[in-house]
């Protein structure tokens, strides 16, 4: 049974905090049935697809008293039920829910999993929205009864936008169930009907081929801030990532993931899984991809084009609906700039938006307290949000919510205890201004280098790390499962360079930007195209006074793919929200593997060489 496997990605947003911020709406125990949902003419098969579904009608709704609704549906593995604190919660408040597992995760339906696109799940939740509109002739049967049902208790808006079937609604969901958002408003869009009036997408992608295979050297404008992250280059893979997805998606389930996280077992597992009977659940694509991976060491072009066409990056421009953004900072999978990408992409067309950056992520899934509570929303910080979203673009009453940018900061947070005061917010993202720091070489081989803010205090050095194994063995994380065992980049696969002990502490809010000149052994087999070129992996690290305790910020990094190692290479770090505290170390290093991900095909051995003629440089977003 595949329900086995939805503890790890199926809602990450499942586990809210329960300190009251405000009184809530008196809760009365709302009518639920349980329905199966016929959706048909699927994607260019036309194919019909049988959808389980819940219908959540709070007490006195009725077609004298119809009530707007929310559509929300799973996070990846998982199923309706994962969504009933959400349906329940907004309740409370007066809204009906249809809460409906996606397409590929239903029992007995033969449907396979189509990653969220516009086109087969983009079109099923556009006929569930019909259904909460009243349209008839989506059938509908209560599993219960044997009834069919229509709904005739959502407040219809048809007079007004002149579309037939038109239901004042809005969606929320977390991770894959955040990407459907996108899918059906883009198909709305399309299909110029446009019965969505908002969406609340959380922890989700921008440009699958990115989460998947990141490049952070070849972005485009070479920033997250262009409005996207799809690299011109190949990407580095995320097998530990992706290795989950697929158990997931063969209904192996969680028990599979030690084996997974094993280097020696993962080529024979994606071999196998590429050649399951139904690629395991998934597209035919899906396993085309796993069996590049497994053969080659990296996807080729044709896959990252599937991954991205299930993106939103592919149909940014259909998206209009008025969109709050949630995104993870503890996240390796959806990182932040991904959500950077987004949300740059709809400001820019004018597209109302509002980009929040919380505390959890797919890689830790629980909010602080106070932060979001799914079942009482009104009683957390990220819960009022949603409603004051929805309260004014889909109930229209309630002023217009603030289209801004706002983050979590840990370090407040641990000093007061107050989840208010831990999030600062901005009209726009970016924030603060950048601190650049130039790299300084060792003054023996070996040793760290210095970042200096004065270029003229450089000192000529020369810095080597090597890749030794398609993966690892330095180690970063074990993606989804464990987060506690210390970073260690073993000698010689790693360089690093830092400041001095800071005299203040520094609150760095976005991404850091490294640029760099190497000389590289990947310089003479990069012709041969991406098995020959140069892997690295660009970090930050905090250094305590003790020289010993080092913190990666959630555990993230920027793998990057080089096609030319002759010329210098501006790489993007991760997102971050962090402060390094007073008498602590900023470092960056970069390393030649990680045991995340399917690294160098080649050995290779690259030199940084440092001197006051060569740009080599840190630049830093700083909040005063």
């Amino acid at each position: 049974m595949r329900r086995a496997a939805t503890v790890l990605l199926s809602s990450a947003m499942a586990a809210g905090g329960l300190v009251t911020l405000a009184p809530v709406a008196a809760a009365t125990q709302p009518t639920v049935r349980d329905l199966t949902i016929t959706v048909t003419d699927l994607g260019p098969e036309k194919r019909t697809c049988e959808i389980d579904a819940d219908l959540y009608l709070p007490a006195g709704a009725s077609k004298r008293k119809p009530v707007p609704a929310l559509l929300t549906t799973n996070g990846f593995g998982g199923t309706k039920d994962d969504q009933a604190d959400f349906a329940l919660g907004f309740g409370d408040h007066g809204y009906a829910a249809l809460a409906y597992t996606g397409l590929g995760f239903v029992d007995e339906d033969l449907c396979p999993i189509t990653l969220d696109d516009v086109e087969h799940d983009g079109a099923a939740a556009s006929q569930l929205l019909r259904f909460l509109g009243g349209d008839r002739s989506i059938v509908a049967v209560d599993d219960d009864t044997g009834e069919t049902v229509v709904v005739d208790q959502v407040v219809r808006e048809d007079a007004r936008t002149g579309v037939r079937h038109d239901p004042q609604v809005g969606m929320i969901g977390g991770s894959y169930g955040g990407q459907i958002q996108f899918a059906a408003a883009g198909f709305e869009k399309a299909a110029r009907t446009n019965r969505l009036d908002a969406i609340v997408p959380q922890i989700t992608w921008n440009d699958l081929s990115y989460s998947l295979a990141p490049e952070n050297s070849s972005l485009p404008r070479g920033t997250a801030r262009s409005g996207s992250v799809s690299a011109a280059g190949t990407g580095v893979f995320k097998y530990q990532w992706a290795a989950l997805f697929t158990a997931l998606g063969v209904a192996n389930g969680a028990q599979d993931l030690p084996a997974l996280t094993d280097p020696a077992q993962f080529e024979s597992f994606f071999t196998q899984a590429s050649r399951a009977e139904n690629c395991g659940n998934f597209e035919p694509e899906v396993c085309v991809a796993l069996g590049e991976v497994a053969t080659f060491g990296y996807p080729l072009p044709g896959s990252i084009a599937y991954l991205r066409s299930n993106s939103v990056a592919s149909y940014m421009k259909d998206v209009r609906v008025p969109t709050l953004l949630g995104q993870g900072q503890a996240d390796t999978l959806f990182n932040l700039q991904e959500s950077v990408a987004t949300y740059t992409a709809l400001k820019r067309q004018g597209t109302p938006v509002s980009l929040m950056w919380q505390s959890w992520g797919h890689s830790d899934s629980s909010p602080q307290p106070g932060e979001l509570d799914e079942r009482h929303p009104a009683r957390s910080l990220q819960g009022k949000a949603a409603l004051a979203w929805f309260d004014h673009y889909v109930r229209d009453r309630g002023p217009q919510p603030p289209q801004n940018f706002s983050y979590y900061r840990d370090w407040v947070h641990e000093a007061t205890g107050n989840i208010a005061k831990a999030y600062a917010s901005a009209p726009s993202y970016p924030v603060g201004t950048e601190t650049t720091f130039h790299l300084s070489g060792p003054s023996t081989p070996g040793a760290d280098g210095s970042l200096v803010t004065d270029r003229k205090q450089v000192t000529p050095g020369a810095s080597t790390f090597e890749a030794v194994a398609p993966i690892g063995p330095n180690y970063t994380e074990t993606s989804a499962v464990d987060q506690t065992f210390p970073v260690t980049d073993p000698p010689p696969t790693a360089i690093r360079f830092a400041t001095p002990p800071l005299a203040a502490p520094l609150d760095v809010v976005g991404s850091p930007r490294l640029t760099v000149q190497l000389t590289s052994s990947a310089g003479a087999t990069q012709v041969g195209g991406p098995a020959g070129q140069l892997v690295a992996f660009a970090k930050v690290y905090d250094i305590a006074p003790d020289g010993k305790t080092i913190e990666l910020p959630n555990r993230l990094i920027s793998p990057v793919r080089v096609t030319d190692a002759n010329q210098p290479v501006t790489i993007e770090l991760p997102g971050i929200v962090h402060r390094f505290a007073k008498g602590h170390r900023l470092a960056v290093v970069l390393a030649g593997g990680d045991l995340a991900y399917r690294g160098s095909t080649l050995p290779q051995a690259t030199v940084l060489t440092t001197g006051r003629h060569t740009v080599q440089q840190l630049t830093v977003p700083v909040v005063r």
